[in-house]
């Protein structure tokens, strides 16, 4: 009997451990997201530090982001097409695929996309600078690394996520509408109608407010392992992958929550 009890707990040690790491983890980046805002605005804002974050994030994940969307559109269009079809309602592609994309589809195909390439971006970067000690210099020399390197990059990303939401919108919407001409038929003017009828203000703003709150996500998940970074060249790699894979889970995650409270509003 106690050794069948020895063996269980021996068993269970490295799910207990896995757990306790996973709160650990989310304490962490918690934390961080309470210095960022506690901090970030004391004193004066390098703002010429967030135009570049913005440079950096935003425009150079416009290509990223283009195909992304546009093949979504084109997928979508082509599958509720067919089955839509059937039942003689082809024409309605149009209200289903804004709703869609509005809603869900954009903001979350962005921040899975674009976020892995921010965060995982953030975690190397801040995560080299932890290695070299980068980071503890900065902190010798009286400056705060969370207002320094964490707050320019929280800021530009949650501004950054929700223009690429509107455009990555625009152009899945677009490649949506020449599918629907090209493969079933209805008109570019037929297809904007019956998308601009059937979505309200509130589709757009529900889907702009997550892709805010993914923008937030990403980047304290990025800066957070960046800042947690040990072991060298080989912990910069580890870092950046558990940042794309945490990040894809915690927006699935955030999205499921948000929708829920967005849909009871």
């Amino acid at each position: 009997m106690r050794e069948t009890a020895l063996g269980t707990a021996r068993n269970s040690a490295p799910l207990v451990g896995a757990l306790r790491a996973g709160f650990e983890q989310v304490g962490g980046g918690v934390l961080l997201a309470w210095q960022v805002f506690t901090r970030g605005f004391r004193g004066r804002i390098d703002l010429g530090a967030i135009v570049y974050q913005i440079e950096h994030i935003g425009i150079r994940s416009t290509a990223i982001g283009t195909l992304t969307a546009l093949f979504a559109g084109m997928v979508l269009t082509v599958q509720f097409g067919y089955f839509m079809s059937k039942f003689g309602i082809a024409y309605a592609i149009g209200r289903v695929l804004s709703l869609s994309v509005l809603r869900e589809l954009g903001p979350v195909l962005t921040a899975l996309t674009v976020g892995g390439r921010v965060g995982s971006g953030m975690a190397a970067e801040l995560g080299s600078m932890q290695v070299t000690e980068q980071i503890d210099a900065i902190r010798a020399l009286g400056a705060d690394p969370v207002k320094k390197l964490v707050f320019p990059r929280v800021i530009a990303t949650m501004i950054c996520m929700p223009v690429i939401t509107v455009y990555a919108n625009t152009v899945a919407l677009l490649s949506g509408a020449v599918v629907a001409k090209l493969v079933y038929a209805i008109s570019f003017s037929e297809f904007f109608r019956n998308a601009v009828d059937s979505a309200q203000l509130n589709d757009f703003t529900s889907g702009i407010f997550k892709s805010v709150v993914f923008g937030l996500l990403v980047a304290i998940v990025g800066c957070y392992k960046g800042f947690k970074t040990t072991g060298g060249t080989e912990g910069v790699g580890r870092a950046t992958t558990e940042t794309v894979a945490i990040s894809a889970v915690g927006v699935l995650i955030a999205d499921l929550i948000l929708t829920q409270l967005l849909l009871t509003l």
